[in-house]
C-alpha cells in the first residue's frame, strides 16, 4: 500500500541541518489499523509531514500502490488518497466552517458530516474557524473534513492531545468505525495505551528512527518498561535494572 525506502529528512536550526529521520524503511499495509508511538522529539509528527508532502524528504523514495509519489506535491498527494488530521488543526482566519468542510464534502451531507462528530449544524456552519472555537470543537471540525472524503491512508496525529476524555473516547470511536468502513489504512500518532491497544500494529520511532515495530503483544511491553525506567530515573531509583530508549 505505502512504502518508503530509505527515507532521510533534515531541517535546518539556523545556520546548520539537524537530522530528524535517518533511514526509515516502513510498508504500511492495506486496511490496517497502526499506531505510531515514541519518545517527544522522536521524529513521529516529521514522519507523517513528509508522507504528507508538508516536508520534503532529502533523500529516499515513497510509493502508494507502487507509484512512486515522492515528487507529489501535497495536493497530489490528498488526490491520490492521503489525508493527514493535524495535532494542532490550523484555524484560517475569516474562513466559515461550512467553507472549510465544501473542500471535502458536497453541500448537501455538510448538516449529516457535522452531527456525525456530535456537533449542532446550526451553531456552527456560518461560525468562522477563528472564532473562539475550542481546541476540541476544532478537532472535531478537522476530523468531519477527513472523514468526509474517500482516503486511502488517514494519518491522525494525536488526537488525545488537548481534548477532555469523554471527547477522545467520541473521537475515537469516530477513527475506529470510519476505519471498520473498509479500505482505508489508519496510522494514528499517539502516546495513550488506550489507542495503543488498539492497534494492529505499533511502530516505535526513537530519535528519528523506526526502533521496533509489531504486534501490541511484542510493543506494548517494551514500551511499558520503558515508561517504567523513566519512573525510576525521576525518582531516584536504578534505572540500569531496565533497558531505555
Amino acid at each position: 500500500m505505502l512504502r518508503l525506502e530509505s527515507v532521510y529528512l533534515r531541517l535546518k536550526n539556523g545556520s546548520e541541518e539537524v537530522p530528524i529521520l535517518e533511514n526509515i524503511n516502513l510498508d504500511l499495509e492495506d486496511n490496517k489499523f497502526y499506531a505510531l508511538t515514541g519518545p517527544n522529539g522522536g521524529g513521529k509528527t516529521s514522519l507523517a509531514k513528509v508522507i504528507m508532502g508538508i516536508y520534503k524528504n532529502d533523500e529516499g523514495r515513497i510509493y502508494l500502490d507502487g507509484k512512486d509519489i515522492t515528487d507529489f506535491s501535497i495536493t497530489e498527494r490528498a488526490k491520490a488518497g492521503i489525508s493527514y488530521a493535524f495535532q494542532n488543526p490550523p484555524r484560517f482566519k475569516g474562513l466559515k466552517i461550512k467553507d472549510l468542510l465544501k473542500i471535502s464534502a458536497d453541500e448537501n451531507s455538510l448538516r449529516a458530516i457535522l452531527r456525525s462528530v456530535g456537533l449542532c449544524p446550526q451553531d456552527y456552519l456560518d461560525r468562522e474557524c477563528d472564532s473562539g472555537l475550542s481546541g476540541g470543537e476544532m478537532k472535531r471540525i478537522e476530523l468531519a473534513s477527513v472523514l468526509a472524503r474517500p482516503s486511502r491512508l488517514v494519518i491522525y496525529d494525536e488526537p488525545e492531545a488537548g481534548v477532555d476524555l469523554w471527547s477522545f473516547e467520541n473521537l475515537l470511536q469516530l477513527i475506529r468505525n470510519y476505519h471498520k468502513r473498509g479500505n482505508v489504512t489508519s496510522v494514528v500518532i499517539t502516546h495513550h495505551e488506550r489507542v495503543l491497544s488498539l492497534a494492529d500494529e505499533i511502530i516505535l520511532l526513537v530519535d528519528g528512527k523506526i526502533a521496533d515495530r509489531g504486534s501490541r503483544d511484542k510493543i506494548l511491553p517494551l514500551i511499558q518498561e520503558d515508561a517504567r525506567c523513566c519512573w525510576k530515573a525521576n525518582c531516584g531509583g536504578n534505572n540500569d535494572e531496565v533497558e531505555c530508549y
